[in-house]
């Protein structure tokens, strides 16, 4: 299945608006999970765990149905991610600074200006600080699949009232950012005003001048159609961010052997495709965004991590994580601190 632009951002289909794998009326599948996440129908995310469902239900003979909710029709990811730990859902698309609320070191390769490439990203995450971020995950009693998903370098996106182009651009900033400690002290440490809002409710807050700005992938822009309520998007690349699928505990244990290896097979292989489809989605999105009247500007990444070295931000952050997780970070994004 390839995934073209047109796929990515024009109107879903009804099969894609409900996102729902159907089994055929006649056969009642063993298993049925739910699964939950936060991006509207068109994202790549939602397009390949739907596809990724489809693929398990078929190689298990109906055995497991998986229905994707999308565009957070099971709430926001700080109450799904609370439906998960208790069992009142089965798998979820967190994004990875969410998770770090319950799993702080799921936040450890968001860390502003560690990531220069997606190069580094990968080597990281498909290494040793993918091993270190999962053994974590793993002790707080729910279980992520091996490979995490992308959801891309992050920029910042601001209203007619102003463009950013300078940390001091940033001071006073209303800005809203995910509900997630680590992107709130980021933002403190440039001087912004951070507050954590949820995704579900980020347009309004833009619209109604809540937040005068937000920071996000540029595919969120797009798909959110956040452009519609921000004019300028600085290219801050200020930190990269996926998510992670993860399982309640209980129900993956409650999974046959076969199945599982199904599940967990079909979810890694479509973790590389949704790479390659927001990568080759990003590099367009540029040129469709301008075109609906958003201003685009690359401010120097270099002010921004002097700024933060000079607040204390990566030192506070190295005896956060602990000395054992910043030195493993350290062997793929160079010194930090």
């Amino acid at each position: 299945m390839k995934i073209t632009r047109r796929a990515l951002l024009g109107a879903a289909s009804a099969t894609l608006v409900t996102t729902a794998f159907e089994k055929p009326a006649s056969a009642a599948a063993e298993f049925e999970f739910k699964l939950g996440v936060n991006t509207p129908d068109t994202h790549p995310l939602t397009l390949r765990l739907t596809e990724a469902a489809r693929a398990i239900g078929a190689q298990s003979s109906g055995r497991l149905n998986i229905t994707v909710f999308a565009n957070s029709q099971l709430g926001g990811d700080p109450e799904m991610l609370s439906q998960l730990r208790a069992g009142g859902i089965d798998l979820l698309a967190a994004p990875s600074m969410t998770l770090s609320t319950l799993v702080p070191l799921s936040g450890l390769p968001s860390i502003g200006f560690a990531f220069q490439s997606y190069d580094q990203v990968w080597a990281a995450m498909d290494g040793g600080v993918g091993d270190v971020v999962r053994d974590a995950i793993g002790k707080a009693g729910i279980v992520p699949m091996k490979k995490i998903w992308d959801n891309g370098f992050r920029q910042i996106t601001s209203s007619s009232s102003r463009q950013l182009n300078s940390v001091e651009d940033l001071r006073g900033f209303k800005i809203r950012v995910p509900v997630t400690a680590l992107l709130t002290s980021l933002f403190s440490g440039l001087g912004a005003l951070p507050s954590s809002i949820s995704y579900s409710e980020l347009y309004s807050a833009l619209q109604t001048d809540i937040a005068e700005g937000q920071e996000n992938p540029l595919a969120q822009v797009a798909t959110g159609k956040l452009y519609e309520v921000q004019k300028y998007c600085a290219l801050s690349n200020h930190c990269w961010s996926g998510y992670w699928i993860i399982a309640n505990r209980r129900a993956l244990a409650g999974l046959p052997p076969d199945l599982l290896e199904i599940v967990n097979r079909n979810f890694d292989a479509a973790a590389d495709k949704e790479r390659a489809d927001l990568l080759e989605m990003d590099r367009s999105l540029q040129t469709d965004l301008a075109g609906k009247g958003m201003t685009f500007n690359k401010p120097d990444p270099v002010q921004f991590r002097a700024a933060l070295v000079k607040a204390g931000f990566y030192t506070q952050l190295q005896k956060a994580y602990g000395g054992e997780a910043w030195a493993k970070l350290e062997q793929y994004t160079g010194r930090l601190t």
